[in-house]
């Protein structure tokens, strides 16, 4: 922890509009999402027992994940930090490109995966239980590798073999999974247990796997994530074009985002959308939807410049590392429950049944918010 000047991103560095100031829209979106990370179990827990009607019970569902196949919004949340962590990866590399160079570049590369991924050990009990509970791929391990395998593949590819790339990667795991045999039920079976994915992670991936058999940030759906990541550097890589006006670069985010997810519909009936083997249908789907929220966040932070009710989620996004980290040690629910549970959650839920549940969680979340204004203000980021 150290710090600095104005507050970098915490996996890919600190990104700079060509003219030298912050894409807002980027601070402003990791911390929405980081909103819900950090809030959306406790959230959806309370919207369940809140007495408010078909609303609350759709948001209540939305905000749990759909048992295999299918997509709800909270499934949408991981991958659009990947998608983000990609957009970052040319305002960050392009600088250091075109001053230190590309060995300069790779050791930052190296150094900060390796960081990211063992910072992910951490979060997972680190070597703290028995080293059969060690879990090698989680959710900041599939981050470190998405990252460090965009900023090769952004490094040694022009822009046309980039993108043929990612589609490799996401045909190939389609081809993969479809025709591919899996011992004991054949090819083309996408159900749990019975893909190639999952046969991998039970074969070849060893120690804790969060699935029993088998982990939803395995060995082999790491090849589509990747394109995830890849999806926002294409992003990241337009919103930096000089020659292109603010108007057309919504509009393009806009018009790909609902291409994305059309084609990741269509390609379902055939290759269902599946996050938990993040299947290439997904990607597509969850990128395109990354696509129109980024679109939207920057209409309204840098073209619109409406930017007062976005700084508690620019707290959030400035530090979103931070307080990942933190929400894993410390019990923001506990510290919220002092503050409104209680006497003062009984007389809410006695004004309206639920009501004090869903205070107690949306107060949890204020408090994270807090911590990263308090940091913030003080110019305190956590940089790798």
């Amino acid at each position: 922890m150290e710090k600095t000047g104005p507050g970098p991103t915490p996996v890919t560095g600190a990104p700079q509009q060509p003219a030298g100031e912050r894409l807002l829209a980027l601070d402003a979106l990791r911390g929405f999402d980081m909103m819900w990370i950090v809030g959306a179990d406790a959230i959806g827990s309370a919207l369940s027992q809140f007495r408010g009607g078909a609303a609350a019970r759709f948001a209540a569902t939305q905000l749990d994940h759909v048992a295999w196949a299918g997509i709800r919004f909270y499934d949408t949340i991981f991958p659009l930090f990947v998608f983000m962590v990609g957009v970052a990866i040319p305002y960050s590399l392009d600088k250091m490109l075109a001053g230190p160079g590309r060995s300069e570049a790779l050791k930052r590369i190296v150094r900060r995966t390796a960081l990211l991924y063992l910072l992910g050990l951490f979060y997972y009990g680190g070597f703290a239980t028995d080293l059969s509970q060690i879990r090698l791929l989680g959710v900041l391990q599939r981050i470190a590798l998405c990252y460090g395998a965009a900023c090769l593949l952004y490094i040694y590819l022009p822009r046309r073999r980039l993108a043929a790339a990612a589609a490799a990667l996401l045909v190939g795991y389609w081809a993969l999974l479809t025709f591919v045999p899996v011992p004991g039920f054949g090819p083309g079976d996408f159900s749990e247990g019975h893909n190639l994915t999952n046969w991998i992670d039970a074969h070849y991936l060893p120690l804790r796997k969060w699935d029993g058999d088998h982990d939803p940030e395995g060995i082999l759906s790491t090849l589509p994530a990747i394109v995830t990541c890849l999806l926002g550097v294409f992003a990241g890589r337009w919103l930096r074009d000089p020659e292109r006006s603010q108007g057309q670069k919504v509009r393009i985010l806009a018009l790909c985002g609902a291409a994305l997810m059309a084609a990741g519909f269509l390609w379902a009936f055939q290759f269902p959308i599946i996050k938990k083997i993040w299947t290439s249908s997904f990607v597509l789907v969850a990128g395109g939807w990354s696509m129109l929220l980024l679109a939207a966040f920057y209409q309204v932070a840098d073209v619109w410049k409406l930017r007062s009710w976005l700084q508690p989620f620019a707290w959030l996004g400035s530090n979103a590392l931070v307080i990942y980290m933190v929400s894993n040690i410390v019990d923001f629910n506990q510290l919220s429950a002092r503050l409104a549970g209680g006497n003062v959650a009984a007389l809410l839920n006695g004004i309206w049944p639920g009501l004090g549940t869903v205070v107690l969680a949306l107060t949890s979340v204020v408090l994270c918010m807090l911590l990263c204004g308090f940091l913030y203000r003080r110019k305190i980021f956590l940089r790798l």
